[in-house]
């Protein structure tokens, strides 16, 4: 193949390869992980890109002895852990298709997710089969488990087996299956293939060439198609990697004070969290240049905390606005000086040559002049082929090929996209809700997230966690938001019972079914 990229030949990203070609090109780079593997415990924490291709390796050696051959589908869902990683790149290697369910989802959720595939083979654990996936098996082709669970084969059962030779799929065949996050309902199934995510990894891997070989700390979903494209990238690059499961400020702080990573990604709603590492004992973010955001919008005041803690010359945070279905869409930086006077609403331009982003009026379909709100569409290469068993949904979703991305929103005159509200969550007394909550967020430092949602006459209730579940003041309340659009009392929940996604985004429809039931909060 020559001097090409061989990961990203022929226009088709591949997962099965990535760490034995990493391990190839930059040799033992180390990856320190904050649990060890369930797939193999004994080889502790600290590991590297050749220990990590051979666990790769080794696991599709089983998992082809086992019987999983090309194209087939082959559930992953498991407790929370990197092997969720390994064991996707495994199945990849032999050319089947990995289908990641996250480690949260509920029990009938993930039986209804079963239930659309085509008789998948199941990769799970003791802890899933003994509680939400009991009663699966009529579902599934066979079931493979990490450990010694009951009424499953053991994984441990085939190790020793010879890697057969890498299958690689057609660019457009679906290759990945990962779920939308499901703040409105149940998922959907989202069909990647390896061309759609080319296209979504070549602009992400231009952003990381300033950051290039820094040691990169994530704490993220890894059954999210956006770490498989930050993975893409640091491996291509050489970054040794800190992977956390645990996102706890006091496990977090020692480790990244012993790495002292230049990059540091997770979502948004963690960097609300990891607010305390910003002042923590040993200073964990001092050498951080580059933070990553996606999955949501982040804070403002999230945003200036996290770069003031570093000490760095000019560190800057990278927001990525986009869903599972299309890959980022829109980017924006911030540095010190933009974070200072930053409108968290603002979610930045389409990425040249990639995406476009456009406006339109939701009635018509209309493209909408500057300034004027509406639906937000977006165009992009990275779009995936289809939801999975749902194909009239997906096409009710496109417009000539531009997709809906569920938003309101509007464009400025210089082309800056600036995000207003899920078209689900509108309330009309507030122009937006998520502009709201910043404002609060920004003049009340002791809170820990608020979130707007419609009540029962469709009034806006604020939902409010507090740090340390302190009560909230409701003095410094009502001069917060004296100058904000009238609003019902704030409820205050522990930040813990706030309904969420894998991603830690925050289920507003479920809130507001919570409230209308009154549930004990």
């Amino acid at each position: 193949m020559g001097q090409r990229d061989p990961l990203i030949g022929d226009r088709g990203f591949y997962l099965g390869p990535v760490f034995r070609r990493a391990a190839d090109r930059h040799g033992a780079v180390f990856v320190t992980l904050d649990r060890p593997l369930d797939v193999r415990p004994g080889l502790g924490v600290d590991l590297s890109y050749p220990v990590l291709a051979d666990v790769v390796e080794e696991l599709s050696g089983r998992l082809w002895e086992a019987g999983v051959r090309p194209s087939e589908q082959v559930v992953v869902h498991k407790t929370d852990n990197v092997d969720i990683v390994l064991l996707t790149c495994a199945v990849s290697r032999i050319g089947a298709v990995p289908v990641l369910l996250s480690p949260g989802l509920d029990g009938p959720v993930a039986a209804q997710l079963l239930e659309r595939l085509d008789r998948p083979w199941l990769i799970t654990d003791r802890a899933k089969l003994d509680g939400p996936l009991k009663d699966v098996s009529g579902l599934v082709r066979r079931t493979l488990s990490v450990d010694d669970a009951p009424g499953a084969e053991p994984l441990e059962k085939y190790a020793g087996a010879k890697p057969p030779t890498p299958v690689r799929l057609h660019p457009r065949e679906p290759s990945l299956i990962t779920h939308s996050s499901g703040t409105t309902g149940v998922p959907k199934l989202a069909v990647h293939c390896a061309n759609t995510m080319w296209n979504r990894l070549v602009p992400q891997q231009a952003m990381g060439w300033p950051t290039r070989g820094e040691t990169a700390a994530l704490h993220m979903s890894f059954v999210h198609s956006r770490f498989y494209h930050l993975l893409g990238v640091l491996l291509r690059f050489g970054s040794p990697l800190v992977l956390i499961t645990d996102p706890d400020p006091a496990a977090v702080g020692p480790l990244l004070v012993r790495h002292r990573p230049g990059i540091v990604e997770t979502h948004p709603n963690t960097f609300v969290l990891w607010e305390e590492l910003t002042d923590a004992p040993g200073a964990p973010l001092s050498r951080v240049r580059s933070y990553g955001s996606t999955f949501d919008a982040i804070h403002p005041r999230t945003v200036r905390k996290l770069l003031d803690a570093s000490r760095r010359r000019a560190p800057w945070l990278i927001q990525l606005y986009g869903q599972s279905e299309t890959g980022p869409v829109a980017v924006q930086w911030f540095t010190r000086r933009s974070a200072a006077r930053a409108d968290g609403r603002r979610v930045g331009t389409g990425i040249p040559g990639f995406t476009r982003v456009r406006v339109t009026d939701p009635y018509d379909g209309r493209r909408l002049p500057p300034g004027t709100p509406g639906r937000i569409e977006a165009r992009t290469r990275g779009r995936i082929l289809t939801y999975l068993g749902m194909q009239e949904r997906y096409d009710r979703q496109l417009n000539d090929g531009w997709w809906e991305m569920g938003d309101m929103g509007y464009r400025s005159r210089l082309g800056a996209l600036h995000l207003i509200d899920r078209e689900i969550d509108r309330i009309d007394s507030v122009h937006s809700n998520l502009e709201v909550e910043d404002t609060l967020m920004s003049r009340l430092e002791e809170l820990r997230e608020v979130v707007i949602v419609p009540g029962a006459d469709r009034e806006p209730v604020p939902v409010v966690c507090v740090r340390g579940e302190q009560p909230l003041d409701p003095e410094r309340w009502r001069e917060a938001t004296a100058d904000l659009p009238v609003m019902a009392e704030p409820r205050q929940w522990r930040f813990e019972d706030l309904p969420m996604t894998g991603t830690w985004k925050v289920k507003r429809v479920e809130i507001t079914r919570m409230l209308a039931e009154d549930a004990p909060a």
